[in-house]
């Protein structure tokens, strides 16, 4: 030991340095999850900017209008496995996001989702933080604001925030031809010409959170939040002519509604020995506010009109959940188990009628047990769940009740990392709404009225989906087919009552439709340039009280985004899905936006333009044999904002609270009839 050390014979080298890369995605038997990479997280200021960085292809997220969706389909959000708000996910810092979990086969503890979209947070670097965001256009009284800021005090975080939203006053018109068919076999075309409009929609939220986190064993979290809609208006001005020959009329269309949801929830998680949890979430809102109408026809150069309707609703509605999960994991197996309670309480005025008023109760339960397993290469979930539904209404001592199975499965076989197959089933049940069953008569025109039906019952839905998931070098992406069927689906029927006609409700003879679609996310240049999209084609058939339509159509998205030197340079096509739903084909808004940022420490600044090309398109078409109509909204959206964004960050922060489920209590509220 005590000789001098000899140099060693062989020549020293200097290693280079060794990269590890990671794939964009990772598909896993229940999911596909993303990892932020570093360019996406420097080029971000809020976590929507975030998720729209991810470029995940078959979701579009729309941060300008403040919308995530995915297929047509909303998508349920989730921070650490609980549902959230879109202006939660807003008021995440990207660097907290440790990853992105997209599933497109939600099991039963989801409550019959479409799609979950669920971000998990870590523990941030600072003890606190702020972020604040405007969102002004430069040609019209349209904008966003917002912020938020957290504080962290040894197991205990504080946070609280605000937003602001701005539509006021924007010029819109519509498009608007119908013919009516009277039971006799004669008909009456009326031809609306435009004479402008506008639309306000603005609305404010404030929100305040607490939780306690002690690792590893309990997380408690209590959240109160205040929606506050301010305005919510559309009215249309056009002239009114008639095939009957008659003279032509002035037309006033205006309906919107405002009012307050106030709602608190609690939650409560404890781990046990033996890597088992109970959760428990209680949840409540309410809502109290009114819903209005006024339709007016009128000759010209005469002081009183030929029609003048008028429906003006007041709510006050409660809604209350309550649900408790326990969940069980082995190696190779994970067991969930949990039940459910929901219950609404809605009261109605109806301050047109001398002020009668309307009751109406609602509660579900629900019960479900699912497992998970992996044999090797294969994963298979197998689960069953059960919802009873009873809906009573006070006046009359009418109502309904049912027992629906809910039954789920899913069969994953993983090829490698790169590639896999999913076969999923899916079911869940759809409860009649408050519009839906409400009987009091509200007229829409001169001839037609709007009647709810309390004898619906419990629509029943099914989804059979077949996926493959591929990543292949600077591509990658899915495709695969879907199959839907709702036997008996609640939807509008149309009916003549002598010279009136109604707009009931029914449990149809059923939708069913067949989806293809594809999904692809490609790497052009690395590092600078990415694209992604989604395309659908989809064929479907609608079956009712004596009719049966068809309707096949095309819808997708595409988004491109170029990186570099601190700027982003994005740029957006969305194209609304068509949906046929009982006797009409309607569609959401056909968009496009160009934005242009520049990210300076903890400041973005940006510029954007809402539809730079084509028409803004909103709309619907009746394909009735009684009233055969099209509408089309039109705005004219092309609307130059600018964008500002701020994040300041100090000390060291505590995590926040991961709640692994929660439980949705929505207060229901009227709709006023409108045409």
């Amino acid at each position: 030991m005590a000789q001098p050390e000899q140099a060693d014979s062989a020549a020293t080298q200097q290693l280079q340095e060794i990269v590890v890369k990671a794939p964009k995605v990772i598909r896993k038997a229940d999911m596909d999850i993303y990892h932020p990479s570093e360019s996406a997280v420097g080029n971000s200021r809020n976590g929507m900017q975030l998720l729209g960085n991810l470029m995940i292809p078959s979701l579009t997220v729309d941060d300008a209008l403040g919308s995530i969706r995915a297929a047509g389909q909303d998508v349920q959000l989730r921070i650490n496995g609980r549902p959230s708000t879109i202006d939660q996910v807003r008021a995440l810092l990207p660097e907290t996001i440790k990853r992105v979990e997209w599933i497109d086969n939600p099991g039963l503890r989801y409550g019959g989702a479409t799609y979950v979209l669920n971000i998990i947070v870590t523990n941030p670097t600072a003890g606190g933080s702020l972020m604040a965001m405007a969102k002004p256009a430069l040609n019209m009284a349209w904008g966003f604001y917002m912020a938020d800021a957290k504080v962290n005090t040894g197991r205990s975080q504080w946070e609280v925030g605000a937003n602001f939203k701005l539509t006021e006053g924007t010029k819109t018109h519509r498009d608007y031809h119908e013919t009516f068919t009277y039971a006799d076999g004669t008909s009456l075309t009326r031809n609306e010409t435009s004479r402008g409009g506008e639309l306000d929609n603005s609305f404010s939220n404030v929100w305040a959170s607490y939780n306690y986190i002690k690792p590893d064993t309990t997380v408690f979290v209590a959240e109160f939040g205040l929606f506050q809609k301010l305005s919510d208006r559309f009215l249309y001005n056009g002239l009114l002519s008639l095939s009957d020959g008659s003279d032509d009329l002035l037309l006033t269309d205006s309906h919107g509604d405002k009012g307050s949801t106030p709602s608190l929830s609690l939650y409560w998680q404890q781990n046990f020995r033996h890597r088992q949890m109970l959760i428990v979430n209680f949840n409540s809102s309410f809502y109290f506010g009114r819903s209005y109408s006024d339709y007016i026809e009128q000759l010209p150069a005469q002081p009183s009109p030929l029609n003048d309707i008028h429906t003006d609703i007041h709510d006050s509605n409660q809604a209350y959940a309550v649900e408790a999960d326990y969940i069980k994991n082995w190696q190779n197996g994970r067991l969930t188990a949990g039940a459910s309670y929901t219950a609404n309480r809605n009261r109605s005025e109806y301050r047109n009628l001398g002020g009668d008023i309307f009751h109406q109760r609602q509660d579900k339960v629900y019960f479900f047990a699912e497992y998970f397993h992996r044999f090797g290469k294969w994963t298979a979930t197998a689960g069953m769940g059960a919802q009873y539904t009873r809906f009573v209404f006070t006046e009359t001592g009418l109502g309904n009740s049912s027992w629906s199975p809910r039954p789920q499965a899913t069969v994953t076989y993983a090829l490698n990392q790169n590639h896999n197959f999913r076969l999923n089933f899916t079911s869940w049940q759809s409860t009649p709404s408050l519009a839906e069953t409400n009987i009091v008569p509200q007229q829409l025109d001169g001839f037609q009225w709007r009647v709810g039906n309390q004898n619906l019952k419990t629509a029943n839905s099914y989804m059979l989906t077949f996926r493959y998931g591929f990543n292949l070098p600077r591509v990658s992406g899915s495709f695969g087919v879907r199959a839907f069927t709702s036997p008996n689906a609640i939807t509008p029927m149309l009916y003549w009552e002598g010279e009136r006609l109604i707009t009931s409700y029914e449990n149809s003879r059923g939708l069913q439709n067949v989806s293809f679609f594809l999904a692809p996310q490609i790497e052009i240049v690395p590092g600078w340039l990415n694209a992604g999209g989604y395309l659908q084609y989809r064929m479907e058939r609608m079956r009712g009280t004596g009719y049966t339509h068809h309707n096949n159509a095309w819808s997708g998205n595409a988004s491109i985004q170029l990186t570099h030197w601190g700027f982003v340079l994005s740029g957006q096509y969305m194209r609304a899905q068509r949906d046929l739903w009982g006797e009409k084909i309607s569609w959401g808004e056909d968009l496009n936006i160009i934005e242009l940022c520049y990210n300076w420490r903890a400041w973005q600044f940006g510029a954007g333009v809402i539809m730079p090309f084509g028409k803004y398109d909103q709309g619907s078409m009746s394909l009735s044999k009684w009233n055969r109509n099209e509408q089309h909204m039109r705005i004219d959206m092309r609307m130059p904002y600018i964008t500002v964004n701020y994040n300041l960050q100090w000390g060291r922060q505590k995590q926040g609270a991961h709640k692994l489920v929660d439980v949705s209590a929505d207060a229901d509220r009227s709709t006023a009839g409108g045409r």
